[in-house]
């Protein structure tokens, strides 16, 4: 039995042994991926585990993807809802009330007009018609099915869908027993334990300035994390310039429908 016992510690010293530090990097969710984290599995692993989880993302959740789940929604081709959509459709709920309706979804139809979704921008946007069916009190989920107001109504998940699949990336890292790992997916981040030099994962924070589409060139800050998410979003890259001369950016106001532009470049 003490013989048994030694040789289970052995292999199981060994095993604790082999684990090593992989960096996975690519595309996912149109953007860019990065993941860091202490395993004993190899890198092609992580990758083929995330590349599993932006298929199944993007059947569902994806507005740029004609065959996905929430397209075919907002096509009223189908009522029925998967897990993912009800869980973003209720976190959205939630944080719509919270935040006065400021926050809602269903700013999809103006976020096409503008030009924002994949579509070619309405040389004069109507506000007042396209608010008739923004709202997200005008959806119901009954049953696991979705009753809408108004039948043009659409969802718009993007500002939100990316931070839920970073944590689904999380957990799915979480269910193969890694302790200490980093997921950044689009600059939205969630980290866990500590990095290869044994301290809290290191975060840059880029500088907002219109036009800045670099990939990391320009970094404002260097902040320290673990056991954190973090997101940031801004109106310094997704915005052009109207006949006007003013700029538009993606970030709808839901309450007036137009652009919503501010000093503020960045949160």
């Amino acid at each position: 039995m003490l013989c048994l016992v030694a040789v289970v510690f052995s292999v199981w010293g060994c095993q604790k042994a082999e684990q090593t530090y992989v960096k996975v990097e690519g595309q996912m969710l149109g953007t860019f991926l990065t993941v860091s984290a202490r395993t004993s599995r190899s890198s092609a692993e992580v990758y083929d585990l995330m590349m599993r989880i932006d298929r199944e993302a993007k059947a569902s959740m994806s507005i740029f993807e004609e065959g996905s789940l929430l397209s075919r929604v907002n096509n009223n081709e189908t009522d029925l809802l998967d897990e993912h959509i009800i869980y973003c459709l209720n976190l959205s709920r939630r944080v719509s009330e919270q935040s006065g309706g400021v926050y809602d979804v269903t700013v999809g139809p103006l976020v096409e007009a503008y030009g924002f979704a994949a579509k070619n921008r309405q040389v004069s946007v109507n506000v007042d018609s396209l608010l008739e069916f923004v709202g997200i009190d005008k959806l119901r989920v009954v049953d696991g099915r979705l009753q809408k107001a108004d039948s043009r109504m659409k969802i718009d998940f993007n500002s939100i869908a990316k931070g839920y699949v970073v944590d689904m990336a999380a957990r799915a890292l979480e269910e193969w027993g890694i302790e200490d790992y980093l997921v950044d997916i689009g600059g939205e981040v969630r980290c866990r334990g500590v990095n290869a030099k044994g301290g809290a994962w290191r975060i840059g924070i880029e500088t907002p300035f219109d036009g800045n589409n670099s990939m990391g060139e320009f970094v404002q800050q260097v902040i320290s994390l673990t056991d954190s998410s973090m997101a940031t979003s801004g109106n310094y890259r997704r915005y052009y310039l109207d006949d006007q001369g003013q700029k538009i950016s993606h970030t709808i106001d839901p309450r007036t429908g137009r652009s919503a532009v501010t000093s503020l470049l960045s949160a």
